[in-house]
């Protein structure tokens, strides 16, 4: 019994060891169960891999504002932003300014770069703001930055918000020295002394026409036009009283004329009063029982004298110009202005002659006045501004035709043109 149970285990072992079934069962199921378990490491590898990507480039984008940011909280941020990149452009803008300077020993700012800065918010700006609005604010940060490099003084026709006063803020910012003189005279000479740095006084009205005080220094001194400012000039009535008890009305003569038919008509009871300014007439205007004043609306802020009447200029596109005067030459922008003073042989013919030298180099005139010469002498000088700047060389070509006729031709400046602001 033992033996056969010996044989039968024997045969049964045998059997088992040299079936090939089972091994082959076994193998290959092994293999793929590792496979299988390797497959499953690589997805959730890369899955990691991928989670932690897409985590560093969200970490590298600047986030979003959360929708749970308040428009408040929204506001506070862009407004720490904005100090931080405004403190940054004037820190930058000094650093410039002062290379240039130890570059060409430039004591004087070039006004050309306030132009193409102009420019370069006409194209970008894509609004709400306006453009004018924008120049305000960027008014302001330049004349700032420039106070940090140099102190600028500025000569104007005074006393303080008369409409020169306001051109010269709108030209060089509330930041810098502006200093009020009593005559256009005196803003030449203090220019002319080197006391300030630019001088600003009226130059045009288109009402008016020209200021002869400003065209005729231009023949005593040696000075050149280095910049424009256009102001839309609008006047306003101020009293301290009803419109019905004034009886007295103060201005500079220039502003009564511009206003001279609305005032006919609406107060033909009232005397009106030529003084040195529309600021002083609004201090008379808050002194004096009946009396009233044509002046700004800054005026009337600045000496508390209510406003009666709105706007009361006769043409409601009234735009005074005002020239920037010193002893340089703007560099040109492409959109630039020449004026120049002419004397030519006082005989027939002479000014057509030299008037078909502009036309030859195709130069577009835009302003031309004549005054008679001082002394004995008989004839004109011409004073005349067209487009274009002095180094162009149809510019240049034109002169060259120019001297071979004139007794006189002095260039008084170049500079870029500017449009009228409020």
């Amino acid at each position: 019994m033992a033996k056969k149970k010996t044989a039968k285990t024997t045969r049964k072992t045998a059997a088992s060891r040299s079936s090939p079934r089972k091994v082959s069962r076994r193998k290959p199921a092994s293999r793929k169960k590792t496979a299988g378990r390797s497959a499953s490491v690589k997805k959730a590898a890369a899955r990691k891999k991928t989670v932690r990507k897409s985590t560093s480039s969200r970490s590298r984008t600047p986030a979003a504002p959360s929708p749970e940011t308040s428009p408040q909280q929204r506001l506070t941020e862009i407004d720490r932003e904005l100090i931080r990149l405004l403190n940054e452009r004037t820190e930058v803008y000094v650093r410039q300014a002062d290379q240039e300077r130890q570059r060409t020993d430039r004591t004087t700012f070039d006004l050309a770069e306030t132009a193409q800065l102009w420019q370069f918010l006409d194209k970008v700006n894509k609004g709400p703001l306006t453009a004018e609005e924008l120049k305000s604010v960027f008014r302001t940060v330049l004349s700032a930055s420039r106070q940090r490099v140099r102190r600028q003084r500025i000569a104007y026709l005074g006393p303080a918000y008369s409409f020169t006063h306001l051109a010269a803020i709108h030209r060089f910012g509330d930041a810098a020295d502006l200093v009020p003189v009593s005559t256009i005279a005196t803003v030449f000479d203090e220019v002319n002394r080197g006391h300030v740095d630019f001088g600003l006084v009226p130059i045009e009205n288109s009402t008016d026409g020209r200021i002869v005080d400003t065209l005729d220094m231009f023949t005593r001194l040696p000075l050149r036009i280095c910049g424009e400012v256009q102001l839309h000039v609008h006047h306003n009535l101020l009293a301290r009283c009803d419109r019905s008890e004034i009886n007295e009305i103060y201005s500079k003569p220039q502003a009564l004329s511009q206003c001279r038919d609305w005032l006919a008509r609406n107060m033909p009871h009232a005397r009106l009063i030529e003084v040195t300014s529309t600021s002083t007439a609004a201090q008379l205007a808050r002194e004096k029982p009946g009396a009233a004043a044509v002046a700004s609306q800054q005026a009337a802020v600045q000496y508390e004298v209510p406003i009666v009447a709105e706007n009361i200029e006769d043409n409601q596109s009234n735009v005074t110009r005002f020239a920037v005067i010193g002893d340089s030459i703007a560099e040109p922008t492409g959109a630039d202005r020449t004026a120049i003073l002419l004397q030519i042989s006082h005989k027939p013919g002479a000014l057509s002659d030299a008037l078909t030298v502009f036309k030859q180099c195709r130069i577009n005139l835009t302003w031309i006045e004549s005054f008679p010469l001082r002394g004995p002498e008989s004839g004109y000088l011409f004073f005349l501004d067209f487009e274009g700047h002095v180094s162009d060389a149809k510019i240049r070509r034109a002169f060259r035709d120019l001297e071979k006729m004139a007794r006189r031709l002095e260039v008084l400046g170049s500079y870029p043109r500017s449009e009228p602001s409020c």
